[in-house]
């Protein structure tokens, strides 16, 4: 079967995100007979030979295109980007409370940047789990053009980190919000790595759900623990790979005796660590698919590969946002500087000019451009398996929208 047989469309959408054709043609045999054994693999047994040896593979891709130390484990659980919000806080605060015994929960530290919506959620389950008090390093809302808006990646002289916080959490992409820590370490809106305490083992933990393995990470090393949900750009939904630092996989029933909240035992990373991912049933095809997309992606040359891709894609969308803007069509709705390689986001405006441009991409079959339903416009999620090819179908479609749009602003009133 090639890939010419599917009648498919474009998919632009945020989440769960496009798939490469290539990899839903093998899953689709995977699910028949996988490898050979005559079982599908969402029927297999997760504590099988073969099922074992997709887990090792997938970490060992992991590793080896992200250049991840030995220095850190790599694991696989469930529960998305949003349960980590509360696992990275309990094991943290576990890890603290076996490095302060006795420490008041008051005098705990959790620091948290915020530069969207899903930063906020992070810092607002850290309010209601407790344990500690959570400090603000900076409110990107404060630094925006309207007062409100998470529209910017604030100046680093506005970053207030406490001196010895349990941990330091940002989000490297906001999805929802189009807004991204620069990639050149050098930028002003690049993560401020020089302004957290040097030459010690930091908190750090950053959200990469929706960025992950588009580009190498940045002082990968530096990081307590990375997170991120499969479901953008490397998988289908139902799987989240974690990158922990291996003083972070803490005893959590013995920090219990220390003043730390008990840990809910599919939480804790010692759990997973100690069963190598396979506690209990993990998601078998969400697994397999991610390998298979990281196999592809390693034999197109990996993540460098990739990082130069979706430069050009995201340089050729953000051309189009501006020249929509210069011409009335368009507004931006993030500064320039801090804007997201992966989520595209803008206002067309005029009366019903949303809607046409969402009707005429769809007649041409590209779909999932509309905003966050909180937020609202276009938004363009230009993750992995977007091509080069894609994008540019939906350049010529926006530059055939811009001029009919112009046109039509330029017409006398009949």
């Amino acid at each position: 079967m090639s890939s010419t047989d599917h009648s498919r469309v474009i998919n632009f959408g945020a989440g769960p995100s496009a798939l490469p054709v290539s990899v839903l043609e093998e899953a689709a045999q995977g699910l028949l007979n996988f490898q050979g054994t005559g079982i599908g693999i969402a029927e297999i047994s997760h504590r099988s030979k073969e099922f074992t040896e997709v887990v090792n593979e997938l970490e060992s891709l992991i590793r080896t295109q992200l250049d991840v130390p030995s220095t850190h484990t790599i694991l696989f659980t469930q529960g998305g980007g949003s349960s980590q919000f509360s696992a990275v806080v309990l094991n943290m605060l576990a890890r603290y409370k076996l490095l302060h015994p006795g420490v008041a929960n008051e005098d705990v530290a959790l620091d948290y940047v915020l530069t969207g919506s899903w930063s906020k959620k992070a810092a607002d389950e850290a309010k209601r789990l407790g344990g500690g008090k959570v400090n603000i390093v900076v409110d990107a809302r404060e630094h925006s053009k309207d007062g409100k808006s998470f529209d910017n990646i604030p100046p680093h002289e506005a970053f207030k980190f406490s001196p010895d916080p349990a941990l330091i959490y940002y989000c490297e992409n906001e999805t929802v919000d189009g807004v991204e820590f620069s990639h050149d370490l050098s930028s002003p809106t690049a993560f401020p790595f020089h302004l957290l305490p040097q030459n010690t083992l930091l908190p750090l933990v950053a959200d990469y759900s929706s960025s992950f393995m588009c580009r190498p990470i940045p002082r990968l090393a530096d990081h307590a623990i990375i997170y991120a949900g499969a479901q953008k750009n490397i998988g289908p939904a139902g799987l989240t790979v974690l990158i922990v630092r291996h003083d972070c996989i803490v005893d959590v029933d013995a920090a219990v005796t220390c003043g730390a909240t008990p840990v809910p035992i599919m939480l804790s990373y010692k759990t997973l660590a100690d069963s190598k991912s396979l506690y209990n049933t993990p998601s078998v095809i969400s697994v397999y698919m991610t390998k298979l997309v990281l196999e592809r992606m390693n034999k197109l040359g990996g993540v460098k590969y990739f990082e130069e891709l979706n430069r050009k894609k995201a340089e050729k969308m953000y051309a189009l946002v501006k020249e929509g803007e210069e011409k009335g069509v368009f507004r931006r709705k993030v500064k320039e500087g801090s804007e997201s390689w992966m989520n595209v986001v803008f206002d067309v405006l005029g009366d019903g000019a949303e809607k046409r441009f969402l009707e005429g991409a769809e007649k041409q079959g590209m779909k999932g451009l509309k905003g966050h339903r909180s937020v609202g416009g276009i938004r363009i999620s230009l993750y992995n398996a977007i091509t080069e090819d894609d994008t540019d179908k939906l350049e010529k479609y926006i530059k055939e929208f811009i001029e009919q749009e112009t046109a039509a602003k330029n017409q006398p009133n009949a």
